[in-house]
């Protein structure tokens, strides 16, 4: 086996040698640089959409039926849903880059994410309380009762079989009636052609599953349809249905330490319906009525005196 000489860094080959190096020296150049951030308020402005609760037992699940115009829906077969642990979520975004990867999503720029026009599917919130940072994971809400779906004039947002609030391409006119009434902003508009649809190279960066969007045509979350999809088929061959844990999303594929959720509530005993029948489990803008998909489980604190 051989072996490679070590190498010295250079800040330290002199204390090492003994011989003497010159000080650095810190000077301003006169020169700025502009740093494009997506999101540009970190306070919650006493809205609370990071739930925050200080020892789990002292916690009851508070969740009081409300009324509404909407038609009830009955899904007999599967109905999807998602549970995020703000507990278990670091803020690292991987759920954002794998999102990206798996659904075509185009790179915008600095630019055009300082016009308000990035086109993330699921974004990761920062907030600041005290001196605690949180993250919280923002992807489409899927509402049971959603505002986009009343108000798009050519149906191209609307509820399928099974709960998914899913977005025809073909359809879309460019209106963004839509995005206009989400009141989670989760939606995303292509004011340009961010798809490079002219380098034949670059093609292959694509996934075939999923629909490459043009210009003018709004797009969002779309809980991996293609990947229910594959799911559904192989089951369907197996002559069963999908069990627990066989359908993945991309974001909770890749999430370190397993903050996301995602399954079938029909099945009392799926992993994400456990998550939502725990006291911790609330909704975001849950006064708004819009009976969300994706629900959020608290952040818990159980702080110490002696270390705060």
């Amino acid at each position: 086996m051989s072996t490679r000489p070590a190498i010295d860094a250079p800040w330290s080959s002199g204390l090492r040698t003994g011989v003497s190096l010159p000080a650095l020296t810190v000077e301003r150049t006169g020169r700025t640089h502009d740093l494009v951030v997506r999101q540009k308020e970190v306070d919650m402005q006493g809205r609370s959409p990071v739930q925050v609760r200080v020892h789990v037992r002292e916690l009851a699940r508070e969740r009081p039926e409300q009324a509404s115009m909407y038609p009830e829906r009955e899904y007999k077969d599967y109905k999807w849903g998602m549970a995020i642990d703000l507990n278990a979520c670091i803020g690292c975004a991987s759920c954002t880059i794998a999102c990206q990867a798996e659904n075509n999503i185009p790179v915008v720029g600095k630019e055009e994410v300082a016009r308000g026009r990035s086109m993330h599917w699921i974004r990761v919130d920062r907030y600041v309380a005290g001196p605690r940072t949180l993250f919280q994971p923002v992807p489409c809400m899927h509402c049971e009762h959603a505002p986009c779906e009343e108000v798009c004039p050519v149906g191209a947002t609307m509820h399928d079989s099974e709960g998914l609030n899913v977005q025809v391409y073909n359809r879309c006119i460019g209106t963004r009636f839509c995005s206009n009434n989400c009141p989670y902003k989760v939606r995303r508009f292509n004011f340009l052609q961010y798809a490079n649809e002219k380098v034949e190279s670059l093609k292959a960066l694509q996934n075939p599953e999923v629909t490459v969007r043009r210009r003018g045509v709004m797009e969002k979350c779309s809980y991996c349809l293609q990947r229910i999809t594959r799911a559904r088929i192989e089951a369907e061959k197996a002559g069963r249905r999908i069990r627990d844990g066989e359908m993945v999303t991309a974001c909770q594929a890749v999430c370190p330490t397993r903050a996301i959720r995602f399954g079938d509530l029909n099945d009392p005993a799926s992993d994400v319906a456990a998550a939502k029948a725990s006291p911790l489990d609330y909704h975001l803008l849950e006064e708004l009525n819009t009976r969300p998909r994706t629900s959020y489980l608290r952040r818990v604190l159980n702080p110490d005196p002696e270390l705060e």
